[in-house]
């Protein structure tokens, strides 16, 4: 029995890289080492969609799985907000 920790991740849409690829933003707050203050930090994470569920700007739920290509190791669980985007 795999008792393995699946690492799961929030971000947003930023690119519709091609069929079923997607790139999301990943951005968490850390502490800075000798000054303390509170920095941004941001990451980009290629993930793949199977049903191209999500589009830009959406809000996304991505874990971690066995690599689908090269730069492809994340696939969708949910999209959790879409982007209505400004009318």
């Amino acid at each position: 029995m795999n008792d393995a920790v699946e690492r799961t991740l929030v971000g947003s849409v930023v690119s519709v890289s091609g069929n079923k690829s997607r790139v999301a933003l990943i951005q968490r707050s850390v502490r800075h080492k000798t000054l303390g203050k509170i920095i941004k930090r941001s990451s980009k994470v290629s993930f793949h969609d199977e049903e191209n569920a999500s589009n830009l700007g959406d809000k996304v739920k991505i874990v971690e799985c066995k690599p689908h290509s090269k730069s492809k190791s994340w696939k969708i669980v949910e999209v959790l907000k879409v982007f209505e985007g400004i009318e």
